[in-house]
């Protein structure tokens, strides 16, 4: 493959996933700065591994993979701090038509933002997966290098921890919005 071609396939995936990176990366790091960083390393790491890549599963779930590990290795590096997540809620928002809808959601979102970060990182990890990244159990599965049924196991548990954490209130709140 020749520097053309690897620079051609290197832009064309820095723009159609490199926000959905960002926000994935941005989900375990909570800043946005450290998540930016974050990306330009995989995508170096893409770029150079290029001729590397076997196309045994798709270039989403590949890039997806890297960027979890480069959090994973963030993590390793520093002193994990807790923080809201409440840059996501913005992003997520999707046919509003009311100021009152906006509320609504924004404390929708950021409620459960909270409750999935108060989880053990193999089942939060697996939440932001599947519902902010919306990938599939199959998908999840090939990025953390682990089986679909895994995956299953750890998305069952991590809404029961989520579930265990709200109180009576709190679950009465939810079932009316």
């Amino acid at each position: 493959m020749d520097k053309q071609e690897r620079d051609r396939l290197l832009t064309a995936a820095m723009n159609e996933y490199g926000h959905y990176l960002i926000r994935l990366a941005y989900a375990f790091v909570k800043d946005q700065t450290k998540a930016e960083d974050i990306v330009q390393e995989v995508f170096i790491r893409y770029y150079i591994h290029l001729e590397d890549f076997e196309g045994r599963s798709s270039v989403k779930t590949y890039l997806y993979s890297i960027t979890v590990n480069e959090c994973h290795n963030y993590f390793k590096s520093w002193t994990y701090r807790k923080t809201e997540l409440t840059n996501l809620a913005g992003a997520l928002l999707v046919n509003i038509q009311t100021p009152e809808d906006t509320l609504l959601k924004n404390e929708s979102i950021h409620y459960v933002a909270q409750l999935i970060e108060k989880l053990p990182l193999k089942n939060k990890e697996v939440l932001w997966l599947h519902y902010y990244a919306e990938l599939s159990v199959k998908e999840i599965a090939e990025v953390l290098k682990c089986s679909a049924n895994t995956v299953k196991t750890r998305l069952a548990r991590g809404r029961e921890k989520a579930r265990l954490t709200m109180s009576e209130e709190e679950i009465e709140h939810a079932r009316e919005h």
